[in-house]
């Protein structure tokens, strides 16, 4: 059997929170069309990423990229 290739996902968001050990919590936004209104609506979310170090600080804008799970919470890292 071949290996499928998937293409990895790579959000861009807003530190929120760095007060963790080598964890950094992003929030992202998407702004989409609703289906059936055609209203513009926000969508947000926050995910746990991987920041080795603590480079990263609050209300920087940083990029994440999908990775094997690291803890329970972490399935992305900061690139």
């Amino acid at each position: 059997m071949e290996a499928k290739a998937t293409k990895t996902k790579i959000f861009e968001g807003v530190v929120v929170s760095d007060k963790m050990k080598d964890t950094i919590v992003v929030l992202i936004e998407r702004y989409e069309k609703h289906p059936k209104y055609g209203k513009f609506v926000k969508h947000k979310k926050k995910f746990k990423a991987h920041d080795a170090g603590n480079t990263k600080r609050i209300g920087e804008k940083v990029r994440i990229a999908e990775t094997k799970p690291i803890s329970k919470d972490k399935k992305f890292k900061v690139i």
